[in-house]
């Protein structure tokens, strides 16, 4: 909201653009609704339509929330920015233009013909235009390839981030939830999502068992979750990419693995899935080098990632709804996994302090030795080696 307000204040003397990014449920669009509330402002959400069918809605819009007369019938989404330019000359507006990628199915050329209007006349109006966009590989494309027509021209770009863990324990408050298990469970399970917390605190789910019998409720939002959040982005290889995750998501977390038991080459998957998409990261030991072998992949998401172990793994068992049989599946495989979760819970506490410039893991070739969390203070010679465990007995 801060950074907003700035961008809002400095398009008084010139236009301001800023691009909102982030996975789908961070919370893109309620954080600019948020912003604008007592301000004025138009929302033009880009849906799967012909450029004249957007260019109609966008115009009723434009007469309702304004009070604009447009004149002659608009085809073009050109001409409509032109006229929203042509109005910011006199009066100060907000512009909040929702899923901004989906022009690259309606008319590409578009970002050329808004480059030109921009450079054009962003020094002579008042406009803030908000850019939001949920499918990251695309808005990064957009904004961030040096051979664009947007390129360089965003003044802030924000990538939304879901909830800390401070907050999600601030949220639970508010709940009369004190449990440090119940905490955990609930970040685990979410990784901070302000929808999935949302789901789950109206549904007073909030210990480990209810939001489980939540997830794989008949009907819960949560099953087919995974698969609406990734088919889009991923486009038509969306069965390999969804393949190579749920391998990393069951253990099998090093290419060779993976190779092996795909019969593919995974390496231009794998790097797209962590450098375009964002989705996992090549984890390699704390002090190795950049360029090392040794190394493991993670998905980085907290859902996604419970979502390729138990319900797309399972999927025979979640469509023909045997939810028992899923559920089973859980508990027997609940201590690997949440783990895995608790030694990241403690990495982002680790992280929050401000105590520790570099924090991993570290591990042996062959996983012969490993410690669980290990954090540095490059600065006071400081480290820390620690054991993460859920059960006190197995930290020997």
């Amino acid at each position: 909201l801060s950074v907003l307000k700035t961008m809002h204040d400095q398009s008084t003397q010139t236009g301001r653009m800023t691009v909102i990014t982030g996975r789908r449920r961070v919370g893109k669009t309620m954080l600019a609704l948020e912003f604008v509330a007592n301000r004025r402002f138009l929302y033009l959400f880009v849906s799967k339509k012909s450029e004249a069918l957007l260019c109609e809605e966008f115009s009723q819009e434009i007469r309702s929330h304004l009070g604009v007369p447009l004149f002659g019938e608009i085809r073009h989404f050109r001409d409509l920015f032109a006229q929203l330019i042509e109005f910011s000359r006199t009066e100060q507006l907000t512009v909040i233009m929702d899923e901004f990628q989906e022009f690259f199915a309606i008319n590409p050329a578009i970002y050329s013909e808004l480059q030109r209007l921009w450079d054009l006349n962003r020094a002579r109006c008042k406009l803030h235009v908000i850019f939001i966009g949920s499918v990251q590989s695309l808005m990064l494309r957009i904004f961030e390839e040096a051979k664009e027509p947007l390129f360089g021209r965003a003044d802030r770009t924000i990538l939304l981030q879901p909830f800390t863990i401070a907050t999600v324990r601030e949220i639970l408050h508010d709940y009369g939830v004190e449990d440090m298990s119940q905490l955990f469970s609930v970040w685990a399970l979410t990784g901070g999502l302000p929808k999935y917390l949302d789901i789950l605190t109206s549904a007073a789910a909030l210990t480990r068992e209810a939001a489980l019998a939540l997830f794989l409720s008949p009907h819960s939002p949560f099953l087919q979750e995974g698969k609406n959040l990734l088919v889009e982005e991923f486009g038509r290889d969306y069965g390999t990419y969804f393949s190579v995750l749920e391998l990393i998501a069951a253990g099998k977390t090093s290419r060779p693995e993976i190779d092996s038991t795909l019969g593919i080459h995974s390496g231009a998957y794998l790097a797209k899935l962590a450098q375009e998409y964002g989705i996992i990261a090549a984890v390699r030991p704390l002090g190795a080098k950049p360029g090392s072998r040794s190394v493991k992949y993670a998905i980085t998401d907290n859902f996604l990632n419970f979502w390729f172990r138990f319900i797309f793994r399972n999927r025979s068992a979640v469509e023909t709804g045997n939810s028992a049989y899923v559920q089973a599946v859980i508990e027997r495989d609940w201590s690997t996994w949440s783990g895995k979760m608790l030694e990241r819970f403690f990495h982002q506490l680790l992280a929050a302090t401000g105590s520790y410039n570099r924090i991993g893991g570290w591990w042996e070739k062959g996983n012969r030795n490993e410690i669980d969390l290990v954090a540095v203070n490059d600065l006071k010679k400081n480290l820390l080696a620690a054991e993460v465990k859920l059960n006190p007995a197995r930290a020997r």
